[in-house]
């Protein structure tokens, strides 16, 4: 009687489950599968010393996909699908080159400048692009000079801004210079354009990205300059010094080719037609072996799928754990997966990506505003593995689409900003600067994410 009593004391939502009273148990059970296992590490080492780069179109994209479809079924998927897609395919076609000329004590100076051709830029061609350097700071500049810019190589020089601690607000301000900049300067008669690197890096390794030409405007070659040599160009041009740039690359786009999303599956077992996405992209640039990008956010993805397995869970909604194809210079992965599943009349409820480097999770950004209250009361069971919390905001490049199409709530994990830009598209993006404690939290925190949304829906 006294415990009957007792029971009748306590509210009725004491009594009933709500996330925290066995959640907190199976999630820690969750950490200790995925913090101790030795396959993520080796995983990236494979897709990044074995593979390594992996442009769309390129002989390692082919090779990265069937490394990834055995990797899914080895972390212990119920089926593979390999969902076709046509890619863009654009070769760099050489190694690219760049020097200034100056004069200084009555005699000519070269100086070597370190470059890398933008992603789907065309080339110069073995008789390169001579002319004198013009330097702007912003698009405005641009425009009022816009008669000084024939025949001139147009060098932007916009540095990212110091006073934003999350640095992808720097990179967010930053990167129309990079994506269109090309056809700005071109639209003035510019014969080609020099980008300072969009990073905050201390080393001298420029940063590819891709740009894409305006329509109607001529094409012209564009590369990105390492920042120490952006220091030096603008030590003498500061003094008022004239520099005449010379610049070699080689890169052209070929046709569209194949290639796939690789999707790993977990079937439902109580809505088996709602499906719920997480994925990072396969694809890196050519320069480097994209151990941070987006190699973390691939083996965090298989990561995930092996904790579940390991620990027996079974989702209530099926998941699909999906290797992107095509982020970095078309994004044809993302859209194709979101338009394959409007056609096959797919219910999405949720997708979450990791492309923001394996760093320290510090919390998550989610694109439905209406859920964030009900995220945020989840915070005392992330806190123990680095979360702090969701903000307002969407998902990655390839997980939009299933918004934009489908209307899918989104998200993304938002890991510790502070070094992702030194890395970011540039040569040293490779497996000995990723630690993989930090990743591996970051796995962890996005398989809690699943299991509470499905367990507990949006």
């Amino acid at each position: 009687m006294k415990k009957l009593v007792l029971l009748l004391c306590f509210p009725a939502a004491v009594m009933a489950r709500t996330p925290g009273n066995d959640d907190s148990v199976f999630i820690r059970k969750i950490a200790n599968s995925a913090l101790t296992e030795r396959s993520t590490y080796q995983n990236l080492y494979n897709l990044t010393k074995k593979v390594g780069g992996r442009l769309a179109g390129s002989p390692g994209m082919v090779k990265a996909e069937l490394w990834g479809a055995d990797a899914l079924k080895a972390a212990g998927a119920d089926k593979v699908i390999l969902q076709e897609c046509m890619v863009p395919h654009w070769v760099r076609g050489g190694k690219d080159k760049a020097s200034f000329i100056y004069t200084a004590g009555g005699k000519q100076v070269s100086a070597p400048v370190n470059v890398l051709a933008l992603g789907n830029s065309v080339g110069t061609g073995a008789k390169g692009v001579k002319a004198e350097l013009i330097r702007v700071h912003s698009f405005d500049e641009l425009d009022a000079r816009k008669n000084e810019v024939k025949g001139k190589i147009v060098l932007y020089d916009v540095p990212f801004e110091e006073t934003f601690v999350q640095t992808f607000e720097a990179y967010g301000k930053n990167v129309i210079y990079r994506a269109i900049g090309a056809s700005r300067a071109a639209k003035y008669g510019a014969v080609a354009v020099w980008v300072r690197s969009m990073s905050h890096s201390v080393d001298n390794n420029p940063h590819t990205g891709s740009l894409r030409y305006l329509d109607s405007i001529p094409q012209i070659p564009a590369a990105a300059v390492g920042l120490r040599d952006m220091e030096k160009l603008d030590s003498l041009l500061d003094q008022g010094k004239t520099l005449t740039g010379e610049l070699y690359t080689y890169g052209k786009m070929l046709p569209d080719t194949i290639g796939h999303n690789v999707i790993g599956e977990l079937k439902g077992t109580e809505h088996p037609e709602q499906i719920i996405t997480v994925g990072g992209h396969l694809d890196s640039w050519d320069v480097n072996e994209g151990a941070t990008d987006d190699g973390a956010g691939v083996v965090q993805t298989i990561a995930i799928l092996k904790a579940f397995k390991e620990t027996g869970y079974r989702p209530k909604h099926t998941i699909h754990f999906v290797l992107f194809a095509n982020e970095e210079n078309g994004t044809r992965g993302g859209k194709k997966y979101a338009e394959a599943a409007k056609a096959a009349g797919e219910q999405h409820l949720f997708a979450l990506e990791s492309d923001a480097g394996g760093f320290a999770p510090r919390g998550f950004t989610l694109g439905a505003p209406a859920s964030l209250d009900k995220f945020n009361s989840y915070k005392p069971l992330f806190a123990p593995y680095g979360v702090e919390g969701f903000t307002a905001g969407g998902g990655g490049a390839d997980v939009d689409p299933l918004h934009a199409v489908l209307g899918t709530a989104v998200s993304e994990l938002r890991p510790d900003s502070q070094r992702y830009f030194d890395v970011h598209h540039a040569a040293n993006d490779v497996l000995e600067n990723v630690n993989i404690r930090e990743l591996k939290l970051g796995a962890v925190n996005m398989a809690a994410l699943l299991y509470l949304v499905d367990q507990y829906g949006l």
